[in-house]
């Protein structure tokens, strides 16, 4: 039976309004069971202690248990392809950062796309490096550090945890940046050779070199923000060092799978945003030497677009220093 056009319109526009209708009605009841962010790294790594930082206030938010579960493996490839093919309810979700939601792209045959399969729903800290040296170097800042390198051209070496870490790319893009050439060094226990002194010099976490700074064990010249650390105030950023511009970190952000409901995303995006104004996740995240994004780019639209600027910034330099799918 051949409907008329109006009679035809009429059932259509009944049947988006009721799709809208039961859409907003089941979002309503989000959510109807624990949650479960998947953290892809071990337990006790920084990854699993951001997401716990965020359950609690989270879970006092949205009224139902979270659930914290570790999926390690191929540097978090197999957590965030779990979450890829998780059913897109709001139930299940990713704590991801630089290596799980950029550097991957480059490093592993992913069967997942990074940006097409997720949603994003908030950007939530970010941790920035410290450019540090030997203690013996014969530099006492960034400048006669840079001039120490340029007189010693392909004999000083940068530790790093691995190629294709961030530590590797920032030691590249510090390498593209000064006109410098570096040995690159990979190994788990980078830092102890440095302290030891087998090593010249690396860019890593802030949080994971101030304890050897503080001691003297090892010389730092500048932190890679646009503003001094609270927990380091002492540090020159790389702006007042002499190396404007040369801006990295480590940084964290939730996603969702696929097509997830705007309601739901919008209802996540809230507790994200309610969780990073609690006072004593701020100090937890402070401890950590993570500073908490400003509240304007608590959103999705936020996340999606800085997303892509990372991917294009690190790509193209992941890709020329080398680094292949696995």
């Amino acid at each position: 039976m051949k409907l008329p056009r109006r009679r035809f319109l009429h059932l259509a526009a009944g049947t988006a309004a009721l799709s809208a209708t039961s859409r907003i009605a089941w979002s309503q009841t989000y959510p109807s069971r624990p949650i479960t962010i998947i953290a892809p790294a071990p337990a006790g790594g920084g990854t699993d202690t951001i997401a716990r930082i965020i359950a609690e206030p989270m879970r006092v938010s949205l009224g139902r248990p979270i659930i914290i579960e570790n999926v390690s493996g191929a540097n978090g490839s197999i957590g965030v392809g779990r979450v890829a093919r998780a059913a897109p309810d709001g139930h299940t979700l990713c704590l991801g950062q630089w290596g799980t939601y950029v550097a991957n792209g480059v490093a592993y045959k992913l069967e997942y796309d990074l940006v097409k399969d997720f949603e994003p729903i908030s950007l939530i800290a970010n941790g920035p490096f410290l450019i540090f040296a030997r203690k013996s170097i014969p530099a006492n800042d960034l400048k006669g550090l840079l001039s120490w390198l340029k007189a010693n051209p392909g004999k000083a070496t940068a530790g790093n945890s691995g190629v294709g870490s961030l530590e590797h790319a920032g030691a590249v893009m510090f390498q593209n940046s000064t006109g410098t050439s570096l040995q690159f060094r990979g190994s788990a226990p980078a830092l102890q050779d440095l302290v030891a002194g087998q090593i010249d010099m690396m860019i890593d976490g802030a949080l994971v070199a101030l304890p050897q700074v503080r001691t003297g064990a090892i010389k730092a010249f500048a932190l890679t923000a646009k503003s001094r650390l609270a927990a380091a105030p002492d540090i020159a950023t790389v702006d007042e060092a002499g190396l404007p511009g040369f801006y990295l970190s480590v940084w964290d952000a939730l996603f969702a799978p696929k097509r997830t409901p705007r309601e739901v995303i919008a209802k996540l995006n809230v507790a994200v945003s309610q969780a990073l104004a609690d006072p004593n996740a701020q100090r937890r995240f402070a401890d950590l030497g993570r500073e908490i994004f400003p509240r304007e780019q608590q959103t999705p639209e936020a996340l999606a677009a800085f997303q892509k600027a990372e991917i294009e910034k690190w790509w193209p330099l992941l890709k020329a220093a080398g680094v292949k799918p696995e």
